[in-house]
């Protein structure tokens, strides 16, 4: 069972549930809520991040996975294949009720009068098939950590914001965009322990391509976008300026950043990096959630 347990990788699936909270948080403070839509929108994100990341270790397993002696408790794949002798076919298949799981999510929601979480779903699902997959398999192109800033922050957040209102909306997408940064920053800083695996094998990513060295410069200023991103989201747009209760967690942040920036070629040295890249994740994300909610809280009573 802890290999099947472990193939999951579970903990990680903070990163795509603090940004369901974020618009779902907002559609509270619009007036807006429904607990049952909100249970399908973590369902239905969860188990497609669920098969993003069995899709990557499946397509990983002969790749980076196989050759990488650099492992950490947040890079190198879930090694399920490797250290737990997890088939591929039972992955294949875990993907399957995975995406089962999204579809019968996806399907609740149009008989529910919200039909564009189909193709919403859809479109975060060929995001985690192409981030991964031949014949485009982006993540060995430069392009990876794009898509899963957009698929992991402004598309998580307008899909919860729209499940739970039935309308989309500017604003429930440019406030995902601090949680964009933020997952950026986690795929990042653990593709530095993965440099040489991935290196070796032309998965080309952008840490690969810059190089370690150039690449610490570029994981500080993603974490400190995620920052700067809400005082623009809180200056152009019609978001509560509470929402900079965000800045709470930027300590966690800025120890990340300290350890990256010295610690960035020792694999294990930068665990603790790793580990508060991941805490910031979290925390600024229920910071943001906690804002847009006081602010409703503040301006009157919620209309069911």
């Amino acid at each position: 069972m802890n290999k099947y347990i472990k193939a999951l990788r579970a903990p990680f699936l903070a990163g795509s549930i603090a940004p369901v909270l974020i618009g779902a948080s907002l559609a509270f403070a619009e007036g807006y809520f429904s607990l049952r839509n909100f249970i399908a929108a973590i369902v239905g994100v969860a188990s497609l991040h669920t098969a993003a990341n069995l899709i990557n270790d499946f397509h990983d397993a002969e790749g980076s996975d196989a050759v990488n002696f650099r492992v950490t408790p947040f890079s190198g794949g879930s090694r399920a294949i490797q250290e737990e002798g997890l088939k591929k076919s039972a992955l294949i298949a875990m993907v399957v009720f995975s995406l089962l799981l999204a579809l019968a999510s996806a399907l609740w929601m149009m008989k529910a009068g919200k039909p564009l979480a189909i193709p919403i779903g859809l479109l975060g699902l060929f995001i985690g098939w192409a981030y991964s997959a031949p014949p485009l398999q982006l993540m060995s192109k430069g392009w990876g950590e794009l898509l899963i800033f957009f698929a992991f922050g402004p598309l998580v957040s307008l899909g919860a914001y729209y499940v739970i209102t039935g309308h989309l909306s500017l604003g429930s997408f440019v406030v995902g965009i601090p949680q964009g940064f933020l997952i950026t920053g986690v795929i990042w800083i653990n593709e530095f322990p993965d440099y040489e695996a991935d290196k070796s094998v032309g998965k080309n990513n952008l840490v690969v391509r810059i190089g370690p060295e150039l690449a610490r410069y570029l994981y500080c200023f993603i974490m400190a976008m995620s920052f700067m991103s809400v005082i623009f989201i809180v200056g152009f747009f019609k978001i509560s300026y509470l929402i900079m209760l965000a800045f709470i967690s930027f300590p966690l942040a800025f120890k990340a950043m300290k350890i990256a920036w010295k610690e960035y070629l020792s694999y294990q040295n930068l665990i603790p990096g790793q580990a508060l890249t991941v805490k910031t994740v979290v925390a600024q994300g229920l910071l943001i959630s906690l804002g847009l909610i006081i602010s409703r809280l503040i301006s009157g009573f919620i209309k069911i």
